[in-house]
């Protein structure tokens, strides 16, 4: 199967993605709608845990092939994947485990997705200094940015690989090489990229993400990557009978991890969010994701030109190839957006109405790979 197969192809499409039959999905950004192989693979493993012990019918490999593929879809190794459910809980994870002293400063942006902001500011009880970074523009991080606002005391910067609202995507490679050269971790949000475009952690210490978006998968079945070399270092701050050696479930007198990513999964699974995640992967690694991301980025390149057309103003219209993303973000002053979102609601167009700290209001598009141009265009016809 193809992106191209898909496309073309109205059956095959309404077959792989059902809520193509009903309404025209343009939400990927916030939560997904499941594909029907992702619901298929979910549903036989619930159908079988019905009949046993939930654990014991796992399919054979699930956990080996589930960090396979996001070891595949990252460029990482698989030792490097922990398989710990939403991005808030990576995030944390990184936050709580990071060696830091008094005096010590981490860098975030504060208009990122609150997950990449709570998971943070609690430092600050520990003597950390939780730095705020300053931009020109709202949810544009360049390298530049990143480079004038660190100094000597900088222990980690965190950032999103996409701004939720903006659409802007940093330049991981760029800033992360420049962190690397300061001996400064690297954190990456990577939920609105992960599925949607390459997002290569070759120059990133860690990265989490859940499924629920662009990766097409169940809510709370997400991804942390840690790279090999800080595992020993960022200690696991939540424990149980998965991360801890507890041979024939005898707790020990001392806590020995996995030498791997396992040792921040502490608990058992989500064993059937675990099996769409797998399948989810599948999916687009059967596609690409340089195909995948392809498509985006032509889809955006006249779905922009066609709403300034109707006079709306869209955020960062002007991005490159290499800072565009999937999501497509206008407003118009004097227009009630609420309404407006509301009106395409109701004609069975899913969009996402967002808000920034001023007050302004927006609507967002996201269309993943499989919608369709004349979806786009009957979403134009209602603007």
């Amino acid at each position: 199967m193809t992106v191209e197969e898909i496309l073309s192809n109205e059956e095959l499409r309404r077959h792989e993605f059902p809520v193509a039959a009903d309404k025209i999905f343009l939400a990927h950004a916030g939560v997904c709608p499941l594909p029907r192989r992702v619901t298929d693979a979910m549903k036989r493993y619930v159908d079988a845990a019905s009949l046993d012990d939930q654990e014991t019918v796992v399919a054979e490999g699930l956990f080996r092939e589930a960090r396979t593929f996001a070891a595949r879809l990252l460029g990482a190794q698989m030792e490097e994947i922990a398989l710990v459910g939403p991005t808030s809980l990576g995030l944390s994870l990184i936050a709580n485990g990071f060696p830091l002293r008094r005096g010590d400063n981490v860098v975030i942006y504060q208009d990122d997705y609150p997950s990449n902001v709570y998971a943070w500011m609690p430092l600050a009880e520990k003597g950390v200094q939780v730095r705020l970074l300053n931009i020109r523009q709202y949810g544009r991080i360049r390298r530049v940015d990143v480079e004038g606002q660190v100094d000597e005391q900088t222990r980690l910067v965190a950032l999103a690989s996409c701004h939720f609202v903006s659409g802007y995507r940093i330049d991981i490679p760029a800033i992360g090489k420049f962190l690397q050269e300061k001996r400064i971790a690297f954190c990456v949000d990577g939920i609105q990229t992960v599925g949607a475009f390459p997002t290569p952690v070759e120059h990133v210490d860690f990265l989490a993400a859940d499924s629920h978006k662009w990766l097409l998968g169940p809510c709370a079945a997400g991804i942390m990557f840690v790279r090999k070399s800080w595992q020993d270092q960022v200690r696991p701050s939540i424990y149980g009978w998965h991360n801890v050696r507890c041979p024939n479930y005898v707790a020990q007198d001392a806590m020995v991890h996995p030498p791997d990513g396992r040792r921040y999964e502490a608990g058992t699974a989500n064993l059937v969010g675990l099996a769409g995640l797998r399948a989810a992967m599948q999916i687009l690694l059967e596609l690409g994701v340089e195909n995948i991301a392809r498509e985006l980025l032509r889809k955006r390149a006249w779905l922009v030109p066609a709403l300034q057309q109707k006079n709306y103003e869209v955020l960062y219209a002007d991005a490159p190839p290499e800072a565009a993303s999937g999501i497509v973000t206008f407003h118009r002053p004097g227009t009630d957006l609420a309404a407006l979102h509301e009106k395409l609601t109701a004609a069975k167009i899913v969009t996402s109405l967002r808000g920034n700290r001023q007050g302004n209001r927006y609507i967002r598009l996201s269309p993943h790979f499989y919608n369709t141009d004349a979806e786009l265009q009957r979403l134009l016809e209602l603007l």
